[in-house]
């Protein structure tokens, strides 16, 4: 439920409302906005009745949200969520485009990668450290190894890094190097996995899975959010449907739809959506204007010779001509590309309108 504020309330009356909710056994979430403070409470409605919370000075009204999803729901929190990574913002109105390499197969490959994303706009270097695959002798990944190297690419080249964590085992190695810790598709419900990566105080990138819906994708969040890490970024990359000539459909209708139902960012990963490169720069500039707040496009210096993902991966001219087109269409919206430098080291959340 949601506990909306007077207009005139004060910090007493809030803090008065806070701690009933708590003293009650609800967890409670306070969000902060221009003309209204809200309050989420999640716990048992049926002790409402109760409380008396209606009666309380400051309090205007007491509203349920009907839907499953709680903490990552709009009503809950009407206002977007900006989440940060160092001092760059995913959200609030700034597109980040995140690019690199399906894998990170060497210092060379990944170097000059990373020079390359950079050089065209990217603020945010993707690469894969551990890379379990459908076939067990495919390239698996370099693991730690791979890690090393991403950090010494940040080094180089000041990008923050997204890499994905795959189990809980590996996840305090892959914390200590990324930036963002990424949920690939395929571990979208993997519960546990979500229970663990909130418990980290890092950003998530959540990816749909193949075949989730968008409540099923918001539950995920849910799972992550009620472990105590707000600063989830939900990437849609294509469900699987009937069609069979790209390697999935990409669901843009999904942006509009999740920022509606969500305050939470989304990003969109056309490489993974369609899988073949020619049409990847098309599905970049419909996310942009369907209102995603961000891509993550995989380019790799050679993708004829990449160990995976080569036909989807775009070489690093047709992600600079990518990024001149990107650039125009947000621009017909108001909207900038590229870094937005925010305050602080954390990476805090960060709450407009409302």
């Amino acid at each position: 439920m949601i506990i909306v504020m007077s207009h005139n309330a004060s910090a007493r009356e809030v803090e008065a409302v806070l701690k009933r909710l708590e003293n009650t056994g609800f967890k409670v979430h306070l969000s902060e906005g221009v003309e209204r403070t809200i309050i989420g409470a999640i716990g048992d409605r049926t002790r409402l009745g109760d409380m008396g919370l209606e009666a309380m000075s400051g309090v205007e009204k007491v509203v349920p949200v009907l839907q499953p999803y709680k903490l990552a729901s709009r009503a809950f929190h009407p206002g977007d969520t900006v989440v940060t990574a160092g001092n760059i913002a995913i959200g609030g109105g700034q597109i980040q485009v995140m690019a690199g390499p399906c894998a990170v197969e060497s210092r060379e490959q990944l170097l000059e990668a990373a020079h390359q994303v950079r050089e065209a706009g990217a603020t945010i270097l993707r690469g894969g450290a551990f890379k379990p695959r459908t076939s067990p002798y495919s390239f698996q990944g370099l693991e730690e190894k791979g890690l090393e190297l991403l950090a010494e690419a940040r080094e180089a080249t000041g990008l923050k890094i997204v890499t994905e964590v795959m189990d809980a085992r590996t996840l305090p190695l892959v914390a200590a190097y990324a930036d963002i810790l990424q949920i690939g598709a395929r571990n979208m419900q993997n519960f546990f996995l979500l229970r663990e990566v909130a418990t980290v105080d890092k950003p998530v990138l959540l990816k749909r899975g193949p075949s989730a819906t968008i409540e099923e994708w918001l539950m995920a969040a849910e799972y992550i959010m009620a472990g105590g890490n707000h600063r989830v970024i939900l990437c849609e990359r294509g469900i699987r449907t009937f069609e069979n000539y790209t390697r999935n459909t990409l669901d843009v209708t999904a942006v509009p739809v999740v920022k509606y139902l969500s305050h939470l960012p989304v990003i969109v990963d056309p490489s993974h959506g369609i899988g073949k490169w020619r049409f990847v720069p098309a599905m970049a500039r419909a996310a942009v204007a369907a209102g995603a707040d961000g891509l993550l496009i995989e380019v790799h210096p050679d993708p004829a010779h990449a160990l995976c993902d080569g036909p989807q991966s775009l070489t690093p001219e047709n992600f600079a001509a990518l990024m001149e087109d990107v650039r125009r269409v947000a621009a017909l919206m108001d909207r900038g590309v590229g870094r937005r430098e925010v305050c602080g080291a954390r990476g805090e959340n960060r709450n407009v309108g409302g």
